[in-house]
């Protein structure tokens, strides 16, 4: 095994579709099964999808090379159960050694990993722990499709399946080098964006307003969404925390439908959003952080602000607001020996992934992207040093030099780190401990 977490860690390799955690640093002793979450939970994203269509044996082969490397004895390909009949899968079928399909139900957010290993494993992860103390260890597919290319083709990670959709006119898949600017992606594509538009970095429920003019494609960018700023998703997105707070400590009527509808308590866990906005409200927080440190438990999935309340408060916000303030003395709830089971009521409180659309108001805008099989150049990227948690990476090189893809530009640090590669040919033109910038 640790050949394998050294060859992952080389090749720069972290979690293609969530925080960036380095996907080396997740295989350890104790796992059992490997879950490739393909699931894509947020409407409008076409690239996990995009990706097992065109190579899904690639995929495949990566699942068996961590089966091969350690105590893993089996992995399951875990979509929702209309992508898998878009791809002609069907639940229980073998792709491989060691690997058959799973499919899971078309509700939101079947992406979170937490419900993602329940549904697919039967296995609760108690709250606060991770995945690994359940037996199982969850990659994204892409994330197991890198690793197959760093084992068998020797590749660094240097590209990016990124899927640019919205109220556009084409909605595509694409491959481009990490760290491409967006908005030179977007002239390549022929996409401009109206003043009455946004960029949504990620997907409509969990993503992030983006300036497009300065963003640029990262390790962990899954897709690149323009949106209207009238639609409810956006909309919501556009409220500063401050006033958040302000409304949640005015307008909150004390109904406790955010808790209901908490895909995490109905999975059994201690998170109750209606207590997170009393403890705003009240500002207990200050005085007693135990009794919000549940807060840590959320996953920021959205569900309370756009399907639950009915005074147009996000507790997500405020819970956000509190993780930040939790961190700063390092508490976190962590499960102990007691035992969590699902709620009796959790299938009906279940959100559908169509009803879903209609919430945030993009169905309109879901569409199957095209897929560009030849990868996207770039003009210019910008490689940031911090795309992964944990230590930013190192820069070797200086302003001046010339370097070719797959080349080393910044070793990893000291702990938990990754180092990164040029993803075009070119010559470095900057270089600080935040980022280094080639031009071709």
């Amino acid at each position: 095994m640790s050949d394998l977490k050294s060859i992952i860690q080389n090749a720069g390799i972290v979690g293609a579709g969530g925080a960036g955690f380095p996907s080396y640093a997740k295989l350890s002793d104790g796992a059992d099964i490997l879950v490739i979450n393909c699931a894509e939970c947020e409407p409008l994203m076409y690239t996990d999808y995009m990706l097992m269509r065109e190579e899904m044996s690639k995929i495949v082969e990566g699942a068996q090379i961590l089966i091969g490397a350690t105590s893993i004895m089996h992995a399951y390909m875990s979509l929702k159960a209309h992508r898998a009949e878009m791809l002609g899968l069907t639940d229980g079928q073998v792709l491989g050694e060691g690997v058959t399909v799973k499919t899971v139900p078309d509700v939101y957010p079947m992406g979170d990993e937490i419900n993602l290993i329940y549904e697919a494993t039967g296995r609760l992860v108690k709250p606060g722990n991770l995945p690994i103390t359940a037996g199982v260890i969850v990659l994204n597919g892409e994330t197991v499709y890198n690793i197959r290319q760093a084992v068998r083709e020797n590749q660094p990670l240097t590209e990016k399946w990124v899927t640019v959709g919205g109220d556009i006119p084409e909605r595509y898949t694409v491959r481009v080098p990490i760290g491409m600017r967006v908005s030179e992606l977007f002239s390549k594509l022929g996409i401009t964006v109206s003043p009455n538009h946004v960029m949504i970095d990620g997907g409509p429920s969990m993503g992030a307003i983006t300036p497009y003019e300065t963003a640029v494609i990262t390790k962990t960018t899954k897709a690149i969404l323009i949106l209207p700023k009238n639609i409810n998703c956006v909309a919501h997105k556009q409220i500063s925390m401050d006033d958040m707070l302000r409304r949640a400590a005015s307008c909150c009527c004390g109904c406790n439908r955010c808790t209901e509808l908490c895909p995490r308590n109905l999975l059994g866990y201690p998170l109750e959003p209606h207590k997170m906005i009393r403890a705003a409200m009240t500002n207990a927080v200050l005085n007693n952080p135990e009794l919000i440190k549940t807060a840590t438990l959320c996953c920021s999935c959205g569900v309370c602000a756009e399907a639950a309340c009915c005074q147009d408060i996000s507790p997500k916000d405020v819970i956000l607001h509190l993780k930040s303030v939790l961190a700063k003395t390092g508490t976190k709830f962590v499960a102990g020996s007691e035992d969590y089971h699902p709620s009796s009521d959790r299938k009906y409180h279940l959100i559908a992934s169509d009803k879903w659309q209609d919430i945030l108001g993009v169905r309109k805008f879901d569409f199957v992207t095209t897929y560009i099989p030849q990868p996207i150049s770039a003009k210019r990227v910008e490689i940031k040093m911090s795309q992964h948690i944990g230590a930013p990476s190192s820069p070797t090189v200086k302003v001046g030099d010339e370097v070719s893809v797959g080349q080393m530009i910044a070793e990893a640090s000291t702990g938990l780190s990754v180092p990164q590669y040029a993803s075009i040919n070119g010559k470095v033109t900057f270089v600080d401990a935040a980022k280094i910038v080639i031009e071709a």
